[in-house]
């Protein structure tokens, strides 16, 4: 199996745009508490995480994204069950989400980009400060970070089977594990 130094240098080969890593980067956070939640590998889900969207720049289309990635990660190493995860995260590929981590990749996947719009717009511009009824607040204004779609976000959750400001709580501590990475300690 791929190592997370080796899934981050596939990563900065084709990802340039830097709030894409942090995207991808938030992710594998939020996978990798998941997967310690659910006594599961958080190597393996964190790599899920954090390559789920590594061929969006190369492939920026629904026709494309994310299946033409699939064989540069076998080219790459990657596994089997990896990839079937990162194919199933887009409805589009008509791959069924199965195990509790490709359920997990889809509900942490969009509600990391709303986190993190919320967290732009606070005055700290941190994550350190930020509770879910602050989400709450901006998720009834559908203008504010509207790329993050709202109906996606509640049916993923639910199919993961959790509440979801439970959810927003849970996804904001793992974001906060790596704040600095993602340009959210802080002011």
């Amino acid at each position: 199996m791929i190592d997370r130094s080796s899934a981050l240098e596939l990563v900065h080969k084709y990802v340039k745009n830097e709030n894409l890593i942090r995207h991808m980067l938030a992710v594998e956070a939020a996978m990798r508490y998941y997967a310690q939640r659910h006594s599961e590998d958080p190597d393996l889900w964190g790599l899920v995480g954090l390559l789920h969207d590594f061929d969006w720049e190369i492939h920026p289309t629904l026709a494309e994204h994310p299946q033409a990635g699939v064989p540069i990660l076998r080219q790459n190493g990657v596994s089997e069950e990896i990839i079937q995860a990162i194919l199933s995260h887009a409805d589009h590929t008509g791959v069924p989400r199965i195990s509790v981590m490709e359920k997990a990749l889809c509900a942490c996947d969009e509600i990391t980009g709303l986190i993190t719009a919320v967290a732009l717009v606070r005055p700290s511009r941190s994550l350190h400060d930020l509770t879910s009824k602050s989400v709450k607040k901006k998720w009834k204004d559908k203008a504010f970070a509207a790329g993050a779609n709202r109906e996606e976000i509640q049916k993923a959750t639910e199919e993961f089977g959790i509440e979801l400001w439970e959810h927003v709580d849970n996804v904001i501590l793992a974001m906060r594990s790596i704040a600095e990475h993602l340009g959210l300690s802080g002011n």
